[in-house]
């Protein structure tokens, strides 16, 4: 049987190579997969000044709209620029999908509807792209959101929160987010120490990593202070990393935290043991390099960073999140799941790790064998493609 040739598909993003989101990401690594086999665009707003208006990103064609949310008039002119680009791209668009909730959403569904083109809407985040979060936007949100085509939830818990607003079961599809298992893949014991001497980081103990933007969702602190616990009451020896944006100036940050967490370390004595990374498109090289990944989030929706890790072959101490992380790991068989926000069961999980090197290698093993079970990309993007023909063929 041979395969079909998609139309054209519009994805709609928050942020998309070189700068990172979830949405963008999985769109990134499922283009790879659908390389050839479908026709796809990006139109994804940016805040990083002087990057191209439009590029061609492996095979796929980029439009960004350059936007300072701190700037009012920046907000007002990137709404008129991404109208435009709109207008532009929407007349070859067969289909369009929405990575995620923003504002933005409605002069897409606006345009959408004017061309007569099915919407797609992709639920991601935990809270932010629940339904009662953005009917709480106002009625023009909840008329973006509610009138869409399709839906695709990654986890158990969005799509609760979905079928909980009442909207129509029909339109629901539950696709877990993915991961590219042989980019992230589990690194030798010499390949790590290469990796470690490349990174510039310590070769004679322990890492410990974290992943993701410094802002009060993600609970860094709760990671450093578990750290530091651990580390006093145990003495066991590890550096803890932090990877990822720490600019206070962006909006969804906590206030200066790398700031607060560098003073705290160095007052604590082991300043020297915690280090700080900016975002990296090279991301895999820091979980091939680690020993241990802590994800401490207090709401997520399915994460990538988890993924990640586990296709690494890291044991993770994660927060149990219901309906999220708790479909991920099975704790004590390919990780560890602690009560979010509970800074001395996170301090018992890095310690337990840590002390058992080879149980934790044996977590790391099974965590790699699930995502090769449940959560490699080629399985997601075929089951982006199955939503794709299925919306499209409810349409005349």
């Amino acid at each position: 049987m041979s395969t079909p040739v998609l139309p054209s598909v519009l994805w709609v993003t928050g942020a998309y190579y070189p700068e990172f989101s979830a949405g963008g990401l999985q769109c990134q690594a499922v283009a790879h997969v659908l390389n050839g086999r479908a026709r796809l665009k990006v139109l994804t707003t940016a805040t990083t000044q002087g990057i191209p208006f439009r590029e061609v990103v492996d095979g796929v064609s980029v439009s960004r709209v350059i936007v300072s949310v701190a700037s009012r008039w920046s907000v007002v002119t990137a709404s008129a620029r991404l109208l435009a680009e709109l207008f532009r791209l929407m007349p070859r668009a067969k289909l369009v999908h929405i990575q995620g909730y923003s504002t933005k959403n409605i002069l897409v569904a606006a345009v959408s509807r004017l061309f007569g083109r099915p919407m797609l809407i992709h639920l991601q985040t935990a809270r932010h792209d629940e339904p009662e979060t953005i009917r709480a936007h106002g009625a023009l949100a909840w008329w973006a959101f509610s009138g869409a085509d399709a839906y695709l939830s990654v986890s158990p818990g969005l799509t609760a929160c979905y079928l909980e607003a009442g909207l129509p079961a029909g339109r629901i599809r539950e696709i877990p987010n993915g991961v590219d298992a042989v980019r992230f893949a589990p690194a030798s014991p010499a390949e790590r120490q290469a990796l470690r001497r490349r990174l510039h980081l310590p070769e004679d103990r322990p890492i410990v990593l974290f992943v993701g933007v410094m802002s009060p969702d993600k609970q860094p602190h709760v990671l450093f202070d578990a750290w530091l616990r651990m580390r006093r009451e145990t003495g066991i020896a590890s550096t803890l990393v932090f990877v990822g944006a720490s600019n206070p100036t962006l909006y969804e940050l906590a206030d200066r935290f790398a700031e607060r967490v560098r003073a705290a370390a160095d007052a604590s004595g082991f300043g020297g043991e915690v280090l700080f990374v900016p975002p990296t498109a090279a991301i895999e090289d820091y979980f091939r390099a680690a020993d241990v990944f802590a994800m401490p989030s207090a709401r997520e929706g399915l994460p990538i960073v988890l993924l990640e890790a586990m296709a690494c072959g890291l044991p993770a101490v994660a927060s149990r999140l219901p309906g999220s992380t708790d479909t991920m790991i099975e704790s004590g068989v390919n990780g560890l799941l602690v009560p979010p926000g509970d800074v001395a069961a996170f301090a018992a999980g890095l310690a337990d790790l840590l002390s058992r090197p080879a149980a934790a290698a044996g977590m790391g093993v099974k965590a790699r064998r699930t995502v090769e079970d449940r959560y490699t990309i080629e399985r997601v993007a075929e089951q982006w493609m199955a939503a794709y023909n299925d919306v499209l063929g409810r349409r005349p």
